[in-house]
């Protein structure tokens, strides 16, 4: 520890004792995070939160062991230690930080939690010469080891084919009603019902500038009022759609971004090269909302294409009449 920089321990500085401590510590963080998966995955997910549960109780298990041989080692006062007191230690997120993931994420976080912790233990059983605290460093990273293998056979327990199946489908259905619905709605918003004033105005004036500020100025505006009436007009209890302000941001944001992409090539002085480019992003915009809409919404893409590219175009010759008139 170099006094005044920092307040952790380095661990080659942790006593056997103090390490055994750290273990225990660690090993009960872990099994409050998986009983917190669990709880949060129980409606929806019951063989996840199943698995979770298993986990948590194998941690309890292993942290039993190694209090037990503490109590053995060292007697019965364990020293307070935590992930946080130690320099190189791997660390946890804070609970809150995943409470709205999806399960997919979820698993993986779980998985990576484990493989962090075997990966910490092994290394440090390699860099140290003490026979007895690479004895210890070598046991803790066997059953870190352990931690992975039992976890997999809980999801085998747990969450048959069909269970999997359905859990990531609702997984999936929920991803889709909570981003990609509300985000595609804006971006469709925004590429499209900017298309008229920035257009009318381009070809009124013919002044790249001016153009830019109409675009910019309609492109906030509709992401911000997309926002607040995606997320005001539904509080996704009923519906099942998520929470209102997740849906807002993608929503509102995405509209900004649908209108900013043909705005942006305003900023180039010269009005043909600023209005060629415009043209042409506006075209990879409309097949990027025909290639969503196929991708999660299931729509077929010739179905897609033909939509959002006959909207476009009657909204794009709008504009251009408009502003030429």
């Amino acid at each position: 520890m170099i006094p005044g920089l920092t307040t952790r321990r380095r661990f080659s500085d942790l006593t056997e004792q103090e390490i055994l401590a750290l273990a225990i510590s660690s090993e009960e963080d872990d099994a409050r995070i998986y009983r917190s998966y669990a709880e949060r995955l129980r409606g929806e997910y019951a063989g996840s939160a199943a698995v979770f549960d298993g986990m948590a109780a194998e941690e309890d298990t292993h942290r039993q062991r190694l209090i037990d041989l503490h109590r053995t080692r060292f007697g019965d006062v364990i020293p307070l230690i935590r992930r946080e007191h130690v320099a190189g230690h791997y660390a946890r997120k804070p609970v809150w930080l995943t409470a709205n993931l999806p399960l997919a994420t979820i698993r993986a976080e779980a998985a990576a939690m484990e493989s962090e912790a075997h990966k910490f233990y092994t290394r440090a059983a390699q860099s140290t010469s003490d026979a007895a605290t690479r004895k210890l460093l070598g046991d803790l990273a066997a059953a870190e080891a352990g931690h992975e293998r039992r976890a997999g056979e809980l999801e085998r327990t747990h969450l048959d084919p069909d269970t999997r199946e359905a859990e990531d489908a609702a997984d999936r259905r929920q991803f889709i009603l909570t981003w990609v619905q509300p985000g595609l709605a804006g971006l469709m918003d925004g590429s499209v019902s900017t298309l008229a004033p920035i257009f009318a105005t381009a070809f009124a004036t013919q002044n790249t500038w001016t153009t830019f500020l109409v675009g910019a100025a309609a492109s906030v505006g509709a992401g911000i009022s997309m926002g607040f009436t995606e997320a005001a007009h539904d509080d996704g209890v009923l519906s099942g759609r998520g929470s209102p302000w997740k849906r807002g941001l993608a929503s509102g944001v995405m509209t900004m971004l649908g209108g900013m992409g043909h705005a942006l090539p305003y900023l180039i002085p010269d009005f043909w090269t600023a209005t060629t480019i415009a043209m042409i992003v506006v075209f990879v915009e409309l097949w990027a909302i025909a290639w969503i809409q196929n991708r999660f919404m299931e729509t077929p893409f010739l179905r897609a294409a033909l939509q959002v590219v006959l909207g476009g175009a009657l909204v794009f010759a709008a504009g251009a009449l408009i502003g030429g008139g």
